[in-house]
């Protein structure tokens, strides 16, 4: 997005010009948020919090995984003396997380900020599906497994079905079943087209994520608002972000999947399908969200003048 709508976007390419161009950008914002996985994290950290005059925030999309880090002593993106220096601590995991980042970690106003989706760009697209099951998740070894148990093995035992795997970085000597399709690339601009090719689409959780738990992907939200029903893996928290069973269905072997794909009529698929998407389009759009991060700004912009007033 090198001009939104709605702001300015500026680029910087060392950590002494990103100092030398924007601390008076800094100085005068009413909120800057530091991203995770930002490079030279800690570095951007320390000029925002020493620069910054009203509130600032640390936005983490893969909180578990911060705090392993953490834990191995491994500051790639923010450190443990940042985290309560930070006005907010704003995380794609909520839950039990939550209340970990501030009783351990020192955490101020810590507030899950879930993904979401663009309702513009991720919408049903009127196909006829050419596959039972998809799924669109690059290689992950800790996601393998559940990708071998609930899509290549219904895959393997339904030599009828139809089946596709989108995304790099699978094994070359990995053995696909003849009735899947992998595909290497699907861009961000064709996910809505590729979604509705599918009777259904897999989801699958990362394990730190789902050991966590309250950690949606952002797959979620797009199959539910392009109009595809979801067989998702389970987790914690799965039921605060659509109802198991009429929003959602569960599986955990293969058996369950193939009874699934086998069994749902053509009407029950799309009950469920808009059900879900009509979730979607209530709790987890983009605009949901910028609605959720001013009230917790304004949350924490009371908590900041607070303590500025006890400490005068």
């Amino acid at each position: 997005m090198p001009q939104p709508p709605f702001g300015r976007t500026k680029l910087y390419s060392s950590l002494d010009e990103l100092r030398d161009l924007y601390t008076p950008v800094i100085r005068e914002a009413d909120l800057v948020i530091v991203g995770s996985y930002v490079p030279q994290g800690v570095g951007v950290g320390n000029w925002v919090l020493e620069n910054a005059s009203n509130l600032t925030a640390f936005y983490d999309i893969d909180t578990p995984v911060t705090l392993a880090k953490l834990r191995r002593n491994d500051a790639e993106y923010i450190s443990p003396d940042q985290i309560p220096r930070y006005g907010m601590y704003l995380s794609f995991t909520g839950g039990p997380t939550l209340h970990r980042l501030e009783n351990k970690h020192g955490a101020r106003c810590a507030r899950a900020l879930y993904c979401c989706v663009d309702p513009e760009e991720y919408r049903p697209v009127h196909l006829k599906p050419m596959y039972q099951l998809g799924y669109l998740g690059t290689y992950s070894p800790d996601r393998q497994p559940a990708l071998e148990e609930l899509l290549l093995q219904p895959a393997w035992r339904w030599q009828k079905g139809t089946f596709a795997v989108a995304g790099s970085q699978y094994p070359v000597s990995m053995h696909w079943p003849p009735n899947v399709l992998h595909i290497e690339h699907v861009p961000a601009a064709r996910h809505a087209q590729f979604y509705a090719q599918q009777q259904f689409t897999l989801n699958i959780t990362r394990q730190d994520m789902r050991q966590a738990g309250y950690c949606p992907s952002v797959r979620l939200f797009e199959a539910a608002a392009c109009g595809t029903p979801i067989i998702s893996d389970n987790w914690e928290g799965l039921g605060l972000f659509f109802e198991i069973g009429k929003e959602i269905i569960l599986a955990s072997s293969a058996e369950e999947v193939l009874g699934v794909l086998q069994t749902t009529t053509a009407a029950g698929r799309l009950d469920i399908a808009a059900r879900a998407r009509l979730r979607v389009l209530r709790e987890h759009t983009a605009a949901h969200r910028a609605e959720q991060l001013e009230k917790y700004a304004i949350e924490a912009m009371d908590n900041l003048h607070a303590r500025r007033q006890l400490a005068s």
